[in-house]
C-alpha cells in the first residue's frame, strides 16, 4: 500500500488582458476594446472513501491546472482555466513539504480543499481609459497561479484497530466479522497492509475496523515495519487487542500482551489512553487453561472476552461490547493528530498580495522590492510608453518616491525596481 507521496502542484496562470480597438461603422474615433484574460484554474483536493491508497501519486508527481485564455477583441473575456481536482483517501494529511507543516487533515468523505489558487486574469486596455489617456496602448498581464510542494501522508481511518503479535488471528477475525477478504496463512506477517472492513452488527449498529499488521518487539523503533504499522493506530477510537491464548507456538500470552502494550506506549504515550478491549483468541485450542491465568492477571484493568475466530464462539458478545464502548468514547480518533496550522494557510494564500515594500541602498543604488512590486511588474509591458506611465503612476500611489525622498534620494540617483534600473528625476 502506498501511504506516502510527495508532489508538486501548480495552479493555472491568468490570461493576459488584450490591447484592442473598436472598428465599427459610424464610430470613426473608435476606442479601447481589449477584453480581460480568464482566471487560471485552481487545484482542489477532495477526499473519498472509494480510495484506500495513494497509488495514483506513485508515478505522477507533478500536476498543473489549466491556464486562463487571453482576452480578445470587442471586450471579449478570455475563457477561465478548468480547475484540477485530485482525489485522496479519507485519512490523508497534507503537509507543506519544506516546513513539514500540516495544512489539512481530511477526516470526512467528500471534503474539498483549494490547495493552489489560479492566477487572476489581466485587465484589458478598456479599463485604462480616462480623461487624459483616451487611447491606452497597454493591458495587464495575467497573474501567476500559486505553486506548492506537498507531502501526502495516509493514516488509515477506522473506529476500531485490531492489534497484536503476528499470527494471532487478526486477519481471520476481520474476515469473519466483515466482508473484507484479507490474505490468511499460518506464518508471520501475512498482512503487510492494513485491511479495512465494515462490521454490521444489525441494521442500526455498525463500525469500521482495521486489521493493523502484526507488531513485534522494537516496533516503536522501526523494527520490522514498525512505524508503518503503528502510525495507523493513531487514528482509531479504540483498540481490540487480540491475544493467542492457546500458547501452541510456545509463547506466554501474558508476556505477549505486555510486550505489545509497551510498544504502543513507547511509540506514542497517548496511545495508552485509548480504550482497549482484550480478546483471547483460539479459546478452542486453550488446552492448558491459559485464559484463566490471563483473566486473573488483568481482570481489574480490561474488559476481556474469550473468543474463537475459527468457530465464531464469543464473537457476538465482543462486537456488542465494542460498539457500546465506541458510543461511550465519543469521536476522539483525531486527538493524536497535530493541529492544522491556519497561520501558515493565511500567509500562503496571501503571500502574493500587498506585502509591505522593502527599501535599501547598496553601492549608491536605491533598491525597492517586495511582492507588490513583483505583482506590478508582472502586469505591465515596459516596452510600451503608456504602460511605463501607468507603472510610474502606480509607484507614486504606493508612495515609493515619498519613501525614497525620506532616504535622501537626489535627482540623477539610480533606482532599482525589480530588474529595472532608472535615474530618478522629481
Amino acid at each position: 500500500m502506498i501511504d506516502y507521496a510527495r508532489i508538486n502542484l501548480k495552479a493555472g496562470d491568468g490570461g493576459n488582458g488584450a490591447v484592442a480597438w473598436r472598428r465599427e461603422k459610424y464610430e470613426p474615433t473608435g476606442g479601447p476594446a481589449g477584453g480581460d484574460g480568464g482566471d487560471g484554474g485552481s487545484i482542489i483536493i477532495k477526499s473519498t472513501r472509494n480510495l484506500s491508497t495513494l497509488d495514483d501519486f506513485k508515478y505522477k508527481t507533478r500536476y498543473k491546472a489549466q491556464n486562463g485564455e487571453p482576452g480578445g477583441k470587442s471586450k471579449k473575456f478570455g475563457k477561465k482555466g478548468e480547475n484540477l481536482i485530485l482525489k485522496v483517501p479519507v485519512g490523508t494529511i497534507l503537509r507543506e513539504a519544506e516546513s513539514n507543516t500540516i495544512i489539512k487533515d481530511f477526516k470526512l468523505d467528500g471534503e474539498q480543499f483549494i490547495i493552489a489558487r489560479g492566477g487572476r486574469g489581466g485587465r484589458g486596455n478598456v479599463h485604462f481609459k480616462n480623461s487624459i489617456r483616451q487611447a491606452p496602448r497597454f493591458a495587464e498581464n495575467g497573474k501567476k497561479g500559486q505553486e506548492i510542494d506537498l507531502v501526502l501522508e495516509l493514516k488509515v481511518l477506522a473506529d476500531v484497530g485490531l492489534v497484536g503479535l503476528p499470527n494471532v488471528g487478526k486477519s481471520t477475525l476481520i474476515s469473519v466479522i466483515t466482508s473484507a477478504k484479507p490474505k490468511i496463512a499460518n506464518y508471520h506477517f501475512t498482512t503487510l497492509d492494513p485491511n479495512l472492513g465494515v462490521v454490521n452488527i444489525d441494521k442500526e449498529r455498525s463500525f469500521i475496523v482495521a486489521d493493523i499488521p502484526g507488531l513485534i518487539e522494537g516496533a516503536n523503533e522501526g523494527q520490522g515495519l514498525g512505524h508503518d504499522f503503528l502510525k495507523h493506530i493513531e487514528r482509531c477510537r479504540l483498540l481490540v487487542h487480540l491475544v493467542d491464548i492457546s500458547g501452541i507456538e510456545g509463547r506466554d500470552p501474558i508476556e505477549d500482551f505486555k510486550l505489545i502494550n509497551k510498544e504502543l506506549s513507547l511509540y506514542n504515550s497517548k496511545l495508552s489512553d485509548k480504550p482497549m478491549i482484550v480478546a483471547l483468541n483460539k479459546i478452542d485450542l486453550d488446552f492448558n487453561d491459559n485464559a484463566s491465568k490471563f483473566i486473573e492477571e488483568f481482570k481489574e484493568s480490561y474488559k476481556i472476552f474469550k473468543i474463537s475466530a475459527a468457530t465464531t464462539e464469543g464473537i457476538r458478545d465482543l462486537l456488542d461490547s465494542t460498539y457500546d464502548l465506541l458510543l461511550e468514547s465519543g469521536d476522539k480518533q483525531y486527538d493524536l493528530i497535530e493541529d492544522v496550522d491556519n497561520t501558515f494557510l493565511e500567509e500562503y494564500y496571501n503571500k502574493e498580495i500587498d506585502y509591505d515594500l522593502e527599501f535599501t541602498k547598496e553601492d549608491n543604488i536605491y533598491i525597492v522590492y517586495g511582492k507588490r512590486i513583483d505583482n506590478l511588474l508582472e502586469r505591465v509591458n515596459l516596452e510600451d510608453y503608456d504602460s511605463r506611465m501607468y507603472f510610474e503612476q502606480k509607484l507614486r500611489e504606493m508612495e515609493v518616491f515619498d519613501k525614497l525622498k525620506e532616504m535622501g534620494i537626489e535627482e540623477g540617483d539610480n533606482v532599482a525596481v525589480g530588474d529595472i534600473v532608472f535615474e530618478y528625476f522629481d
